[in-house]
């Protein structure tokens, strides 16, 4: 096997070089050559060359085979040994499998048996499991569907949701799951319907509901202020009366401020569910506006005023149903997520205070009673107060009745002086009897209207008439009016006070002493009435004093600095002047009812052939009404009055003699006319010193009393009567003895006087050495003053 087989050559027909050249040539080298073959048109030589290169090549091959593959030949015999081998335990083995068919043949049907069991089993297995899922999702329907009737929509929905993700896709039935997937939309819709309806009849329910939750919500506002008013009243009075124990009282004021529970006690829960299930169901926003919108509505709804009752009578309902409108929305804000946000509560509002604005606005305009303005004002601050807990802007509110505090003072100002007439025209003018210390303390010390802090015997006589408390009590309930419209946040940015006192002036002004002043001046009056009411108005002006304090303590301001002078009201000063007015009137009609009875041109005999010492008898009447009126006067009118009155009533009457010599109507008188003109002057004179005196004047009047009054009809008598008359064109004589009288006056009168009476005994009477001498002086003057003129 390691003899290499020899190389042959063969050389034909001359034809050896080129087989040579192909058999020894390269693979590179065999293209050319067929190439070159086919191209001399040569090709059999090369086709026979080939052959026998395949021959030898097929040699070498088996040379090399017998050479290097003997082992395989060898391992194909040991296989062909094998083979039969195989074959002879082929038949062997088919002959045992010919036994084992025969054998196995009954175990082969039962395995066959064993494998049907083993898939009806399988089979059986999976039906069971589907089964089971069928079932439980049918469990699942049915509880939802019991979930659903019974209302329980928030655990319908929560088995909805387990069906839907953990079941739907595992149903093996088509025609269940088909089922299952067309029912659960329904479900769901049907429940966002129900919910829908429950929070439709909450809101009717809380809409209902809302008064009553204002009304508290107010009533306890209401509570809270005035147990803050009474607190400080008590610590306005402990300062007042210097109590050291204002810290104890306080304290028990604010142990009393946990009585009552702040909260305000209304069901949210169907809102809350339905809250709940819309976020189930993944429509929370299409449920937060629909909720938004709804209540918008309930809102305008209850916004909107009914013409059917006057405002008066439906203002606490009005603003009672907003503020628990707003109360239930702020609940709702703070504990039901994000079903609210801040930006809507506050546009509710704003169109709430826009409406709210529009409907005060409009209704005070129209208001014509000041007691019905103040009860909305109140009511309103109130509702202000209770929002202003809850985070809402009022401002816009207490503009509003900031700019009608005007129209409210003057409707004050009417209604009060229609009081004040009724009180002038029923008061009895007469001076009040106190029987009681209790009616005392309310008609005078209540007031500060006493002269004197030693309480009086009863039963008591006032100087003043019904009408001085009366005024006081309408004064009072004038300045409590005007600060609590102003209190409240109503006059945050005024002062107060200062709005109080210029409206107290203006009340005292316009209203009380305009009235005063008219009934003064109506002419209808009598003298008692006059001295009366000027004996009020005195009293009014010390009570002045009260009212500003009152103002004071009712603002809040401690009452030393308003007691001082330059704090007084503009009304003291008024009143004074009307006092003094009341006095001039007094003295008018004492006058007038002077001068019917002082009708001297005709009652009197101004050429009488005798004196009468006793007087005339005008002269006692006037002496007779004087003190009717004087009497009265004493009792009732102050000194500095009593001597205004005096002093007036007196210098009329010597004015009255005067002119009635010098009247037109006179066209002479003798000297017996005015020796009678004298007596009567020395009775009046007599008169006004007694009663100048007997009043107490002379303590305070020191220069001189009524009779001084007289001085110009004392002057001309004594004028007349003088034996020197023509002293008076002396001028230190005149200035010292007849200083009131008038050049003109005088002369006209001396021009009347004739010494001589008109009688059968004249020219006897001219004898006199007396009456010559005053008549010579006489003529004397009549001619100085003749010339002087």
């Amino acid at each position: 096997m390691d003899l290499k087989p020899k190389r042959r050559s063969f050389t034909e027909n001359g034809d050896a070089g080129e087989d040579l050249s192909l058999t020894n040539g390269g693979n590179d080298e065999v293209g050319p050559l067929v190439r070159h073959a086919f191209e001399t048109g040569r090709p059999e030589g090369l086709l026979r060359q080939m052959s026998f290169v395949v021959k030898e090549k097929e040699a070498e091959i088996e040379e090399m085979c017998k050479t290097h593959y003997e082992e395989f030949i060898l391992a194909v015999d040991e296989l062909r040994g094998v083979l039969f081998d195989a074959e002879e335990l082929k038949s062997e083995l088919h002959g045992d499998n010919f036994k084992l068919q025969q054998v196995g043949s009954d175990l082969l049907v039962k395995l066959e048996e064993l494998l049907e069991c083993y898939s009806v089993k399988k089979n059986v297995a999976e039906a069971v499991k589907m089964s089971k899922n069928c079932v439980q999702v049918l469990d699942l329907c049915v509880n939802c569907n019991s979930q659903v009737s019974e209302g329980r929509f928030y655990s319908a929905l929560k088995t909805v949701d387990l069906i839907e993700k953990s079941y739907l896709n595992n149903i093996p039935l088509k025609a269940l799951k088909m089922v299952v997937e067309r029912k659960i939309p329904v479900i769901k819709l049907h429940i966002e319907k129900n919910v829908c309806g429950q929070v439709n009849e909450w809101m009717v329910q809380i809409r209902s509901s809302a008064r009553n939750i204002g009304q508290t919500a107010i009533g306890r506002t209401a509570t809270v202020r005035q147990r803050d008013e009474e607190m400080l009243e008590q610590q306005r009075k402990a300062e007042e009366q210097y109590i050291s124990e204002v810290g104890n009282l306080a304290y028990t004021l604010d142990a009393e401020e946990f009585d009552e529970d702040p909260v305000i006690v209304f069901d949210l829960t169907p809102l809350y569910r339905a809250c709940h299930i819309h976020d189930l169901l993944g429509i929370r926003e299409k449920f937060r506006e629909y909720y938004y919108t709804n209540r918008l509505l309930q809102l305008n709804s209850d916004l909107e005023i009914s013409s059917a009752q006057p405002f008066v009578e439906s203002y606490q309902t009005f603003f009672a149903q907003i503020a628990g409108f707003f109360i239930v929305e702020n609940r709702v804000l703070r504990t039901a997520g994000v079903l609210l946000v801040a930006d809507q509560v506050e546009t509710m509002w704003e169109t709430a205070v826009a409406k709210m604005t529009s409907v005060l606005e409009e209704q005070f305009s129209s208001m014509e009673s000041a007691t019905h303005l103040l009860l909305v004002k109140d009511y309103v601050t109130l509702f202000g107060s209770t929002l202003r807990q809850y985070g809402h802007d009022i401002g816009t509110l207490l503009d509003v009745l900031d700019s009608n505090h005007g129209k409210y003072h003057q409707l004050l100002l009417e209604e009060c002086r229609k009081q004040i007439v009724d009180v002038l025209s029923n008061d009895s003018y007469d001076q009040m009897s106190i029987k009681k210390e209790t009616d005392y303390e309310n008609v005078v010390l209540s007031f500060n209207l006493q002269t004197s802090d030693i309480m009086p015997d009863f039963p008591y006589v006032a100087p003043f008439s019904s009408m001085v408390p009366d005024v006081c009590r309408i004064a009072r309930s004038f300045i409590k009016g005007s600060v609590d419209y102003l209190s409240h946040g109503i006059g945050i940015n005024m002062n107060v006070f200062d709005v109080v006192r210029k409206y107290l002036d203006k009340f005292l002004i316009d209203v009380l002493n305009a009235t005063l002043l008219d009934t003064i001046n109506s002419g209808n009056i009598t003298v008692p009435q006059v001295m009366q009411i000027a004996t009020n108005i005195a009293v009014l002006e010390r009570a002045c004093d009260f009212f500003i304090r009152h103002a004071a303590q009712l603002c809040g301001i401690p009452c030393r600095p308003v007691e001082r002078p330059q704090a007084a009201l503009s009304a003291k000063a008024v009143l004074k002047t009307s006092r003094d007015a009341a006095y001039v009137a007094l003295l008018n009609i004492v006058n007038k009812e002077i001068d019917k009875i002082m009708t001297l041109t005709g009652s009197v005999n101004w050429t009488p052939e005798e004196t009468n010492q006793n007087g005339n008898d005008y002269i006692h009447e006037v002496k007779i009404y004087l003190h009717s009126i004087l009497t009265p006067a004493q009792q009732i009118l102050p000194l500095d009055a009593m001597y205004k009155v005096g002093s007036g009533v007196f210098e009329h009457i010597s004015n009255v003699i005067v002119a009635a010599f010098s009247n037109d109507s006179v066209k002479r008188f003798n000297t017996n006319a005015v020796i009678n003109m004298e007596y009567d002057l020395q009775i009046i004179e007599n008169f006004a010193d007694e009663r100048f005196y007997s009043a107490g004047l002379g303590e305070i009047y020191n220069d001189g009393s009524f009779k001084n009054f007289l001085v110009e009809a004392r002057q001309l008598i004594n004028l007349l009567l003088s034996s020197q008359a023509e002293n008076f064109m002396n001028p230190s004589i005149r200035e010292k003895s007849y200083c009131a009288l008038d050049y003109k006056k005088v002369s006209a009168i001396c021009d009347k006087f004739k010494e001589s009476p008109d009688g059968i005994f004249g020219s006897l009477a001219n004898k006199n050495a007396k009456q010559s001498a005053r008549k010579k002086s006489m003529d004397v003057l009549k001619k100085r003053l003749k010339d002087f003129s």
